[in-house]
């Protein structure tokens, strides 16, 4: 069963901003930054959809029961793990226009906005992950998304398949298999 969870707006860390900017600390950059923030205000959607999974481990091949992958470094990230949670995490598709406008207009502009979600998408991947932990009374490990280390983009397939963030979150998947909005994230989180 996958389920769907919205979230208020986690706090903003303007370090993890200016970490993704390259490490800028200038005032510019920290108005700049404040001037983009107000621009967006609260137009993000904080969205993710979720299932529990088995998960037995053999070698470099991981069963979820409803597929498998082959990723040694996948297995080693949920070796000790009995179940997984794997979830689709969106900021939703206003970030994304905002990007393209001032892409046209102020590259720099663009810039920060892609900067801030970045800082948006992981603060909700963490807040997600916290409140798991919570709810399963279960420490969680690292989350793993495809495309890190060996486990290839091509599983994004067998996860959307699972999840339906189509469905439910309005995330589509290119034939590249990246995700529209960008600022969306897949990922396995194992359970101890």
């Amino acid at each position: 069963m996958v389920f769907t969870k919205t979230y208020s707006a986690p706090p903003i860390n303007q370090k993890e901003i200016l970490r993704y900017l390259g490490g800028d600390k200038s005032e510019q950059t920290s108005e700049l930054i404040c001037d983009c923030l107000k621009e967006l205000g609260d137009r993000l959607k904080y969205r993710v959809c979720y299932c529990e999974l088995s998960v037995a481990i053999n070698q470099n091949e991981c069963d979820f029961s409803v597929f498998r992958l082959k990723s040694k470094d996948l297995a080693k990230n949920l070796n000790g793990s009995r179940r997984i949670i794997l979830f689709a995490a969106t900021v939703g598709v206003e970030i994304d226009r905002l990007i393209a406008k001032y892409g046209k207009i102020s590259p720099t502009k663009a810039l920060v906005f892609q900067a801030i979600g970045s800082e948006r998408a992981e603060a909700l991947c963490n807040l997600f992950c916290a409140d798991m932990e919570k709810a399963y009374s279960a420490k969680a490990k690292p989350r793993f998304s495809p495309g890190y280390g060996d486990l290839e983009l091509s599983c994004q397939k067998q996860i959307f398949s699972v999840l339906l963030p189509e469905r439910k979150l309005g995330i589509t998947l290119s034939d590249g298999m990246l995700m529209f909005p960008t600022k969306s994230v897949t990922a396995f989180v194992g359970l101890k």
